[in-house]
């Protein structure tokens, strides 16, 4: 999804979204970002599934008793 940083107001960048609505980000989520620039939004499919199977991991870890500390 791109989006087109319309304005900055205090600690948000005013943003228009593909469908001509607008939204608000964090402007600390855009750094060096400036008016007018567009911006790339990606969802990392590659690092979520690796955050997903460590997490499985360490819950069966928890679930198995073996995050005790001897």
């Amino acid at each position: 999804m791109r989006v087109i940083i319309d304005r900055f107001e205090g600690e948000y960048a005013v943003v228009e979204l593909e469908d001509g609505s607008m939204a608000y980000l964090a402007a600390k989520l855009l750094p060096g970002a400036r008016e007018g620039d567009v911006v790339l939004i990606t969802v990392d499919h590659e690092a979520t599934a690796r955050r997903k199977k460590r997490i499985q991991g360490l819950w069966q870890r928890v679930a198995q008793g073996k995050n005790e500390k001897k």
